[in-house]
């Protein structure tokens, strides 16, 4: 699975959640709904996550340095990480508070038809968000479904504007429904009991997230598929076998791979470094993202003791 930044995804992400925070804010001093206003600042939580996904994809550009030898690329891990936190925090958390307060002493709407329109209008920019998402996704999860990109993909962005979108979306849902039935009915209790779903389904979201950027800030390998395609790469030329080998992400674009490769016995030093060389390059015209390769060349040990 190739690694990209779903830039295009976020930017369009960004856009619509800064509009909708604005429309919902207006729509909750307007209605006092509760639904409404956990909405208000889930969007501003998204919003400010575009924004440090953003600087993620930035900041992950520097060039390496003494300190940091293999570059910034975990950037985009880190601040992936810290989305899942603030969805959590601004989204998750604020909601079930804002439910249950307002389960605790309910207040009745006012205008809830703006409330509605809004939720409307902000259901048709969170699934263009949404869309721009799911076809930037496409263009990378290859046959994976879609479960698989989320839990597999080595890039954060996508998976994480995924599942906000996906979330947003089923989250105005919830907030119209809650809406509705405190309106038809009169029993405002509907819409705490709307906020308290939001509440719960971000909560939901924002851990899977965080198990998500947490495996690969602590660092993951390559897939069982490229691995294999790294292995018997390797094992070509005058290269015998792969002894043993370890690969990392150390960043979305960036794969490390370390391996002590068996080659044919008494072979002179040039044709050493020349054979490395060869699995190098066989390596990276099939794994693009395997950009740092580091081989010990040694003999297969079972084959000169039976010789």
């Amino acid at each position: 699975m190739s690694a990209g930044g779903g830039t295009k995804a976020i930017v369009a992400a960004l856009v619509a959640n800064a509009g909708i925070a604005v429309a919902k804010f207006i729509g909750f001093l307007i209605t006092g709904s509760s639904s409404m206003l956990a909405e208000s600042v889930h969007s501003v939580a998204d919003t400010s996550n575009q924004g440090l996904l953003l600087l993620g994809q930035k900041t992950a550009q520097r060039k390496a340095t003494r300190l940091h030898p293999f570059g910034f690329g975990r950037d985009r891990y880190f601040w992936s990480f810290v989305v899942a936190l603030m969805l959590f925090t601004l989204g998750s958390v604020f909601a079930l508070y804002e439910g249950i307060h307002k389960l605790q002493h309910p207040e009745a709407l006012s205008s809830p038809i703006v409330a509605v329109g809004i939720l409307v209008v902000a259901i048709g920019l969170e699934t263009y968000s949404f869309m721009t998402a799911i076809r930037e996704s496409k263009l990378i999860k290859g046959d994976a479904t879609w479960w698989q990109f989320i839990r597999n993909s080595r890039t954060p962005e996508l998976p994480v504007v995924l599942l906000e979108d996906a979330g947003a979306l089923i989250g105005l849902i919830l907030a119209l429904i809650g809406v509705g039935l405190a309106t038809v009915t009169g029993n405002p209790v509907f819409d705490a009991l709307g906020t308290i779903a939001i509440g719960v389904l971000l909560g939901v979201i924002a851990i899977i997230l965080i198990i998500e950027m947490k495996s690969l800030l602590i660092g993951e390998g390559a897939s069982d598929k490229d691995l294999d395609v790294i292995c018997d790469e390797l094992a070509a030329g005058k290269v015998q076998r792969v002894i043993h080998i370890k690969t990392q992400y150390i960043g979305p674009d960036e794969l490390l791979v370390a391996a002590k490769i068996a080659l044919e016995p008494r072979l002179p030093l040039d044709e050493v470094a020349q054979a490395i060389n060869d699995a190098e390059q066989r390596v990276r015209s099939k794994v693009p993202q395997a950009r740092l390769i580091y081989l010990e060349p040694d003999l297969d040990r079972s084959t000169v003791a039976s010789s």
